[in-house]
């Protein structure tokens, strides 16, 4: 039997280049901890990588005349084929008066136009598996923004109990 056609892309669906990497719950600001600093679709950071529940992703931002500004605005969507999943941006890296002048927004390498840190998950695991399965994601990968719904999806998390998700390329 012949595989199904890949779903026309919806109107707005673009691809662009962004550096991946991955936060968990170790790591998380504060660390042991599922916070999220602007939730859309969770209260805190998660989700399935489908269509339907996207995970968790955080962008830079900057502090610009005393307001916060996300890279990317709190409900934006992307799909990764690498990890075959859907994800949301629900939350902010980099921390501190000045996030702009760190990572998730300055620094990625060329030709990466953006960066995008992805919730990996990790509690029930351990610290050391997580960031195993984080610097195995770290790269520059093709990114569909504004995604429709149809693409291929491997639900769960990137980092659970069976290790870390299988990639795509």
């Amino acid at each position: 039997p012949s595989k199904p056609p890949a779903p026309p892309p919806p109107s707005g669906v673009r691809t662009i280049q962004a550096y991946i990497t991955g936060y968990s719950y170790f790591d998380n600001t504060p660390p042991g901890s599922v916070e999220i600093s602007n939730p859309v679709l969770h209260q805190a950071a998660g989700g399935t990588g489908t269509y339907a529940d996207p995970i968790t992703v955080a962008a830079g931002h900057s502090i610009v005349s005393g307001r916060d500004r996300l890279d990317w605005p709190a409900g934006a969507r992307f799909y990764i084929p690498n990890l075959r999943r859907y994800f949301i941006v629900e939350d902010t890296c980099g921390d501190g008066s000045s996030p702009q002048n760190g990572p998730c927004h300055v620094g990625y390498p060329a030709p990466a136009t953006t960066w995008l840190d992805l919730w990996v998950g990790g509690r029930g695991g351990l610290a050391g598996g997580a960031d195993s399965c984080m610097n195995s994601i770290t790269a520059v990968w093709d990114v569909l923004v504004n995604p429709g719904f149809g693409y291929a999806t491997v639900p769960g998390a990137i980092y659970g109990p069976a290790g870390c998700t299988k990639q795509y390329g």
